[in-house]
């Protein structure tokens, strides 16, 4: 892969982007997985994720680096990827009460989407404390997860398998893309994307045994 689109493809699919796009399948690409809000109302949706997963983490990681406690805004050493995971994961466990506290407003499901989206970036957080593992691949993975679950249990349809498809495509895209740039090793890659699938998958799982 050349590295142009290998920049690209990081860039596109950032661990903080991806929430975004997630959010934004349910509500428009697939909208009878929730039932409220309302289709009006769902920009409401996109809204808290975009602020709680990207906009608000990246302010935070900008002024880390502002500050000098952060070489880089894109984290390349892992020694200063922990604190910056770590505000990561405050902001989406906010989002997670937000959709808790208002349940009345937003489906169950989109609180147990971010649910599981904040425990995936505290063990990231947790991992970088000793070991570089892609936040790229974790979120790809939870996205391929995620889509996983949804099929599994009949509720996205046949437009659900294409959305499933392709975010498995994409998914092997970003692997290589990471690779390319030398950003990670094969094993911080699959590393990454198991943990990402995993806690989808197990979350999923002890939901419907709950």
């Amino acid at each position: 892969m050349s590295r142009p689109l290998a920049t690209a493809l990081s860039a596109a699919f950032h661990p903080l982007l991806v929430p975004s796009y997630l959010f934004y399948i349910i509500c428009y690409q697939l909208p009878g997985v929730i039932l409220r809000p309302l289709m009006p109302d769902r920009w409401v949706v996109l809204a808290v994720a975009f602020v709680f997963t990207f906009l608000l983490p990246s302010l935070l990681t900008a002024t880390l680096h502002w500050l000098g406690r952060v070489e880089s805004i894109t984290l390349p050493d892992r020694r200063h990827r922990p604190l910056p995971f770590l505000l990561t994961a405050i902001c989406f466990a906010a989002a997670t009460l937000m959709f808790q506290h208002e349940r009345d407003a937003f489906d169950p499901l989109l609180m147990h989407m971010m649910a599981g989206m904040t425990v995936a970036v505290l063990l990231t957080f947790l991992i970088s404390l000793r070991w570089k593992i892609s936040a790229h691949t974790v979120g790809v993975g939870g996205a391929v997860g995620f889509l996983s679950v949804l099929q599994m249990s009949a509720l996205s349809g046949e437009s659900g398998v294409w959305w499933l498809v392709s975010m498995i495509l994409l998914t092997g895209a970003v692997m290589s893309a990471r690779l390319a740039l030398n950003a990670h090793t094969s094993a911080q890659v699959w590393a990454g994307l198991t943990l990402g699938v995993g806690v989808v998958l197990g979350f999923g799982l002890g939901l419907t045994l709950g």
